[in-house]
This record gives C-alpha cells, sequence and structure tokens, in this order.
C-alpha cells in the first residue's frame, strides 16, 4: 500500500512540474494508503471547444493519479505505466475544478487495477474510469 503518513503532497505537486500534469495545473490534494486524489481546473487548457471539460482532458487526470498511485505503491523498487485505460463520461463541466480520486482494487507482483472517479466541485460524478498499470523491472 502507499506510505501515505511519510509522503509529502507539496513534494508529490513539485514532482509535477514541468509534465502534462503540470501544465494541465494538476494537483494533488489527498493520500490515503490505497488512495490517491488529484485536482485540475476547468479553464482554457482542459475544454473543448464547445466550453465543456475534454475528455481527453477526464482521461489525463484519471491516468496521471493511477500511475501516480501505483508508483508510490511500488516506492521506486519496480515502475507502473499505463496499460490499459477506459472512461465513461456522465456529465459535462463547464467551470471550476474536478477531483479524480484513484483506488487501488487489485495490486499484483505483475500489474495493478485502478478504479477513477472525477467528480465536480458539487460532488457529481462526471467520469468513471478503470486503468490498468503493468508493473516493470527498473531499467539500470
Amino acid at each position: 500500500m502507499i506510505d501515505h503518513k511519510n509522503i509529502k503532497i507539496e513534494d508529490l505537486n513539485r514532482l509535477l512540474q514541468g509534465t502534462m500534469s503540470g501544465h494541465l495545473e494538476m494537483e494533488v490534494t489527498e493520500l490515503g494508503p490505497d488512495y490517491l486524489d488529484m485536482r485540475m481546473p476547468v479553464n482554457a487548457k482542459t475544454i473543448q471547444p464547445y466550453g465543456v471539460l475534454n475528455g481527453g482532458a477526464s482521461m489525463a487526470l484519471a491516468e496521471s493519479a493511477a500511475s501516480l498511485g501505483g508508483n508510490l505503491i511500488t516506492r521506486g523498487e519496480r515502475q507502473c505505466v499505463g496499460l490499459e485505460i477506459n472512461g465513461n463520461h456522465v456529465r459535462a463541466v463547464r467551470s471550476g475544478s474536478v477531483t479524480g480520486r484513484a483506488k487501488a482494487i487489485h495490486v499484483g507482483k505483475r500489474t495493478q487495477i485502478w478504479e477513477i472517479t472525477i467528480r465536480d466541485d458539487d460532488g457529481n460524478l462526471v467520469c468513471i474510469s478503470r486503468m490498468t498499470l503493468a508493473v516493470l523491472d527498473v531499467k539500470s
């Protein structure tokens, strides 16, 4: 599980700088033994031309949260990378922010499976996603 008591959220947010997650202004907001929460604003970087949150931005949030959570579980001894992701977009969002909670539902030696629920500022479900991570040996 995630060593959530010894990991500082501000350190994780520094890690996101200079990445796509940082460009989309994602930030880790909460961390637990089997979950990680990330928030992302709904703004010009994340909307589609019709003024609503782009589904691709939701998937980027889902993948970022699950991948980061998976890598925290392996503590750098192994590396987690995306193998498969799916998502169902159930509600449009035009402003504010969305928060994705990535929760580990299977942690194995070679794969991890994460469920990611994305909600708007009022707690309404925006997207439900599931991601499979491949757990790889770290190359030296």
